[in-house]
């Protein structure tokens, strides 16, 4: 008789094959690095401007493909200067236009713009996603690209205040679900978001205060100097003088990016739950979706803002002059304090589910002195209830409850 052996690989440890009772374990540990760039630029679309081309990899020699989303009403503004500077570059442009309201924030949209990168046969690591629009959008195709093949690269290119010192920022996509905002998301990062403030020109005055909301609430918590310049400046802030970016506006923009970055970057994954940029963001999605008429996301966030320098007040983290200075710059901003939908009961609600999304705490922000922030977590139904009527009680001293 012959006898057979098997060779067994070298690498292969005798516990590979026998294993015994009570098993085997293994533990498997990697870190993936991430980097993005956010470039503040002027005449973005202007061909002599290379940022853009340079983020799809476009050389001027042709070769380079690349799916555009635009926002509906982007395109109908910019899509002819969109649309020469991919000629002018000698990159072929797929376009895909959609609407960027919150209430088309779905994930049915996301479908859509992976069926639009299946159509064009987009290549997985070397051909870009672009997208040209509002938070909405970026958030949307963001969570597009996210999912397609596990991973497609993307380049943002906000066009609204909120989308530039906000939503175009940070790692987060995501979509509504039922009756909660962002309910389904990812984490992703861009390769580049390239911010022009010339796209400013054209955002209606609701939508500017819709993203000084995002700016005053990092002035609450986390920088006293934007909170004394936004006080003084407040009344010239407009499409124009954001979109002509003088020396205020600069640092005003800058200022709000910078300190978002600062608290982002060591947290992208919200490893940690006590997140400063939550503040402005326990209460308002509840709002955000139940308001009819619809309320833009700044204005949520700044009748959440409310609530909560109320509650700091309340807890004497604020004092009272501090809390008229913060409520008078929210309302000096255009923006609401007060909705008829935000009821005691509402607020309840809303922070209930912030619970669920914290974890099983609170963790509400909440300003400690202009420029800082504390959490906690013991809110009460009570303090809830006389937080909207101290609100509700500046709102009709001084009449500032309406935009």
């Amino acid at each position: 008789m012959t006898e057979i052996t098997t060779n067994r690989p070298a690498r292969l440890t005798s516990g590979f094959d026998i294993p015994r009772p009570p098993g085997l374990t293994w533990y498997v540990q990697a870190q993936q690095p991430v980097g993005y760039e956010i470039s503040l630029t002027r005449g973005l679309l202007n061909p002599v401007n290379p940022a853009l081309a340079k983020a799809v990899g476009a050389d001027n020699r042709g070769g380079v493909r690349a799916l555009v989303v635009v926002d509906k009403v982007v395109d109908d503004l910019y899509g002819t200067a969109l649309r020469g500077y991919f000629t002018a570059w000698q990159a072929d442009a797929t376009w895909l236009v959609m609407p960027g309201d919150e209430e088309t924030k779905a994930l049915e949209q996301v479908v859509e713009v992976t069926r639009a990168m299946t159509e064009m046969g987009i290549l997985r690591r070397t051909e870009r996603v672009v997208v040209v629009g509002g938070g909405v959008l970026m958030d949307v195709v963001g969570m597009a690209a996210s999912l397609y093949r596990r991973g497609a690269p993307y380049v943002r290119v906000p066009t609204t205040l909120v989308g530039q010192v906000d939503a175009g920022v940070g790692v987060k996509t995501g979509v509504n679900h039922g009756t909660h905002k962002n309910r389904l998301g990812t984490y992703f990062a861009p390769e580049v978001t390239l911010i022009d403030p010339e796209f400013l020109r054209t955002v209606p005055h609701r939508h500017i205060a819709n993203g000084l909301a995002e700016i005053i609430k990092m002035a609450l918590i986390k920088d006293a100097d934007l909170f004394h310049l936004l006080e003084e400046t407040v009344a010239q802030i407009s499409s124009d003088t954001l979109a002509d970016c003088g020396a205020d506006m600069r640092e005003v923009v800058s200022r709000a990016i910078a300190g978002m970055l600062d608290e982002l970057e060591p947290n992208l994954w919200e490893s940690v739950l006590e997140r400063s940029v939550d503040y402005g963001h326990t209460f308002s999605p509840s709002l955000e979706l139940r308001a009819d008429p619809p309320l833009l996301h700044g204005e949520a966030v700044a009748v959440d803002m409310a609530v909560c320098v109320a509650l700091a007040t309340g807890r004497q983290f604020l004092s009272p002059a501090e809390a008229d200075r913060a409520l008078a710059l929210i309302a000096a901003a255009g923006l609401p304090l007060t909705h008829p939908v935000f009821t005691a009961e509402l607020l309840q609600v809303g922070l209930a589910d912030a619970v669920k999304h914290r974890d099983g705490l609170q963790r509400l922000p909440l300003t400690d002195g202009i420029g800082s922030c504390v959490f906690v977590n013991d809110v009460t139904p009570a303090e809830l209830a006389r937080a909207l009527e101290f609100v509700h009680a500046y709102a009709d001293r001084t009449d500032g409850s309406a935009p």
